[in-house]
């Protein structure tokens, strides 16, 4: 595709997204700037690298805990953020596919060598606000990671991405729990063509034992610095001065960044995003003719392959196959009483949700479950039981 077809589609999507008022959470998005995943496939960030993702619970010390929670917490940032894009300036993000309601994905990463297994379990839980569900455990480890988020997005010269739920981290050996922040996103680089995330502002890692992790992120420009840089720092809540136990500075999409312990004035890690020991293990996810239909790959599979062939008018058509059996679901589950319920997931009540106003007390971070349909939480032993097929007499494409 030539630079001016390019130039010209960027306007258009620009000149789009200033006429819609609102969210455009739902709103599709043109073939050419779709990613070849789905929106459930977004957690695979927290679990592609399972050593990581175990460390903390290998860790007796309570103020290094949380040095690596805060260390799982920026290596996931650049995938989680940089969706269909390598993460370099020349390489622009691309818009994850809106998954339809009852999309899974199920996938699994292991270390041999270090002899750690994350697996991820995924569910749209809604469509209409948009909220996403997943699960991350290693059970032989004792950790586990839960969260849920509705998307709100909005257009102002920028798209602003707004994460309205919560995550937590479990590790069972310390019966520890780490409340996990949701970033705010602004989308630059829309007239350019060359679209790449940017994250502003504080963000709190807050640790059960008393522990804290606080992360500055800055932007780029000839005022604030480089793009995508940060400052974090641990610290515990109890502290008085709140004396700094350890320091990170860097980048988190780009080279790296530095930690240090100023008590001893002695460099703890240096992280190299692009060392070959740091990259992510392989993924293991079943194939096309194993998954189920509610499975994203195989639903999906039809898009994806077209964005692999060049063909948008594959991916347009099977796209919309999808979208437009979704839309006459919807309309047969009203005429027939039928009650959607989410498979893997369940929500409950706010006040189950004891640890998080614990942990937040006194810091103004509120729950806000009116706007995510109440606190979404795992239901483990539908987990640990699920068996193909996940749903008799009914497909993405309707009910039988």
């Amino acid at each position: 595709m030539d630079s001016k077809s390019v130039s010209s589609r960027v306007r258009d999507l620009a000149k789009f997204l200033s006429t819609v008022k609102g969210d455009l959470s739902n709103i599709t998005g043109p073939p050419h700037l779709l990613a070849p995943s789905s929106v459930v496939e977004v957690g695979h960030c927290w679990a592609q690298r399972p050593s990581v993702f175990a460390a903390p619970s290998l860790e007796p010390d309570p103020e290094k805990r949380m040095l690596l929670v805060l260390r799982w917490f920026l290596i996931a940032l650049r995938s989680q953020l940089y969706i269909g894009s390598t993460g370099s300036k020349s390489s622009s993000i691309r818009k994850p596919l809106n998954a339809f309601l009852g999309e899974l994905f199920l996938a699994s990463w292991t270390d041999a060598e270090k002899k750690c297994t994350t697996t991820l379990v995924s569910e749209q839980v809604s469509h209409h606000p948009p909220i996403t569900a997943m699960h991350v455990s290693d059970a032989e480890h004792g950790i586990r990671s839960t969260g849920y988020a509705r998307v709100e997005m909005t257009f102002n010269g920028t798209v602003n991405i707004r994460q309205v739920g919560n995550a937590v981290l479990h590790i069972d050996r310390f019966d520890e729990d780490y409340l996990i922040p949701l970033l705010d996103v602004k989308v630059r680089g829309i007239l350019s063509g060359c679209m790449y995330p940017e994250v502003l502002g504080t963000y709190s890692i807050i640790g059960s034992s008393g522990y804290q992790a606080e992360v500055k992120f800055t932007g780029g420009g000839m005022i604030r610095g480089k793009r995508n840089s940060f400052e974090a720092r641990v610290f515990h809540r109890d502290d008085q001065s709140k004396q700094t136990l350890y320091e990170v500075k860097g980048c988190w999409s780009e080279g790296g960044w530095t930690v240090r312990n100023p008590r001893m004035g002695e460099t703890v890690e240096v992280y190299d995003i692009d060392a070959p020991e740091n990259q992510p293990v392989p993924i293991v996810v079943d194939s096309l003719a194993e998954q189920d239909p509610w499975e994203s790959r195989r639903a999906w599979d039809g898009v994806f392959r077209g964005m692999a062939e060049g063909d948008m008018r594959m991916v347009l058509n099977e796209k919309t196959r999808i979208e437009q059996a979704q839309r006459r679901m919807r309309v047969e589950e009203k005429e027939r009483g039928i009650v959607w319920e989410p498979l893997f997931f369940k929500s409950v009540q706010p006040e189950e949700h004891e640890f998080f106003h614990r942990l937040t007390e006194g810091t103004g971070l509120k729950l806000l479950s009116e706007r995510t349909k109440g606190v979404w939480k795992p239901d483990l032993e539908r987990i640990k039981k699920a068996q193909r097929p996940f749903r008799l007499g009914v497909t993405p494409l309707g009910y039988c």
